[in-house]
């Protein structure tokens, strides 16, 4: 099957930062097959996409998320990190596999929605006695037709031994490597169309011990996948690791073998020069939450010094419990905007932003050689986003008109070469069906609580 998409206004985030005021591509099955200026006409048997009023761009990366969490949104609204964990691991020790699936059909649906083609998920939350919530979220994304990076995220450091979250949400360290290993053997695709891939994730430092980290990085190695975690989001954290483990959090990390390309973190906001160009230098790449750190109060992650140093920065949504919008295409615009807060106006470009949510978060998931940029033989991950609305018409530059201007509907969103968002409603999901099953889902929750 081929698609042409034509007419419309391009940033394709390539080495060379190519753009065209009118452009089309064109896709052969999952694979993009063209890029290049001007209209171009169709044959028999094509499917036409007319882009006029519209700006493609690669489909956009979602680095670090917590699916579990549209269940809990709009609770804790006044907390810093430690007080908001503290008030709601007790919530989420009552999750199961079909509250996970209600939660991440939604969740995922409201990515998509907003531009998002692939995404990650950090799910660590294991009650006990629950089943089935990695795979149930795995079912979610597949339904909602998202290439999707879970990663199987773990606890064992509970209030008992010194830790933060209290033990019910806590698991053995030998169920979890255990639980780990399967989950990369029953799910993990290495193929360069994956849809699916597995990463390594124990928590945070204050949530998992020394064991579990060095057991997992050599768990990821052994298997082939990355590793993900927590790490630098707060001063609380900071000083947690100084008292148990005498050390600052990057130290912590690099004495425990994370610090290497086969790495992200989530947040980075509290990082001294030195620790940046460390990180940059061995290649771990960073997913900035800049919504999720504003709302709990965390601070401004060093986005432009990471850049700086060479580290890949992508974006990430963070759990919707701190970032109720809980959609990607906003965070462009955020992170721009705490990046000027932080270094002034010059700080970060709107092009910039847009790499962020592109080809920087392709990087940090290890697939910038097939998705997070509109070139021949990359993945056919695109999306349209339309600006002739009263909110874009009139703005000069399309790419200011995403980033700064109030995010656009999208008009199309194209994930493996098949049609996800159409017109901005969703191809995949009954978004109605949804929203009642969500609401249904979350006061069920609250019940089993109260």
């Amino acid at each position: 099957m081929r698609t042409v998409i034509t007419g419309c206004s391009m940033a394709t985030m390539d080495a060379a930062a190519t753009e065209y005021d009118s452009g089309h591509i064109v896709v052969e099955g999952n694979l993009i097959a063209k890029v290049s200026a001007g209209e171009r006409g169709h044959s028999v048997g094509e499917m036409v996409i007319d882009g006029r009023g519209c700006l493609a761009t690669p489909g956009l990366v979602n680095c670090h998320h917590h699916l579990y969490q549209w269940l809990t949104r709009g609770l804790s609204q006044q907390a810093d990190l430690f007080t908001w964990l503290r008030r709601l691991y007790p919530v989420w020790a009552h999750i199961d596999s079909d509250l996970e699936l209600m939660a991440a059909r939604s969740g995922l649906a409201a990515l998509a929605l907003s531009g998002c083609s692939t995404s990650t998920d950090h799910h660590y939350v294991f009650p006990h006695g629950a089943s089935g919530l990695l795979e149930a979220e795995i079912a979610a994304a597949q339904e909602v037709g998202l290439r999707f990076h879970p990663c199987r995220g773990s606890m064992d450091l509970g209030e008992s031994s010194g830790g933060l979250p209290p033990d019910v949400v806590t698991e053995d360290r030998d169920s979890i490597l255990s639980a780990t290993e399967e989950a990369v053997m029953t799910w993990h695709d290495p193929s360069r169309d994956s849809m699916l891939r597995i990463a390594v994730a124990p928590c945070s430092p204050f949530s998992v011990t020394s064991e579990l980290m060095s057991e997992s990085a050599e768990l990821a190695r052994k298997l082939g996948v990355r590793l993900h975690t927590h790490l630098a989001e707060t001063v609380d954290e900071e000083d947690f690791c100084r008292e148990r483990f005498g050390v600052r959090p990057v130290e912590y990390l690099e004495e425990h073998g994370w610090a290497a390309d086969d790495v992200w973190l989530a947040h980075c906001v509290h990082l001294a020069p030195s620790e940046i160009k460390r990180l940059g230098a061995a290649g771990v790449g960073v997913a900035h939450c800049p919504s999720s750190n504003a709302r709990l109060g965390a601070g401004i992650a060093p986005v432009a010094e990471l850049l700086e140093a060479g580290a890949a920065v992508g974006l990430g949504v963070d759990g919707a419990a701190s970032n109720e919008a809980g959609t990607l295409g906003p965070e462009l615009r955020q992170a721009l905007l705490l990046a000027r807060l932080r270094g002034g106006p010059e700080a970060m470009t709107a092009r910039e932003a847009l790499s962020l949510g592109t080809i920087h978060g392709a990087r940090c998931l290890g697939r910038a050689g097939e998705i997070g940029s509109l070139e021949a033989g990359k993945l056919a991950d695109i999306c349209l986003w339309r600006l002739d609305g009263l909110e874009h018409s009139g703005i000069e530059d399309p790419i200011a008109a995403l980033v700064l201007g109030t995010t656009p509907r999208v008009e199309c969103l194209m994930v493996n070469g098949k049609v996800v968002v159409q017109q901005g409603r969703l191809v995949t999901a009954d978004q109605d069906a949804l929203a009642v099953e969500l609401l249904g889902a979350s006061r069920r929750l609250q019940r089993a609580f109260t």
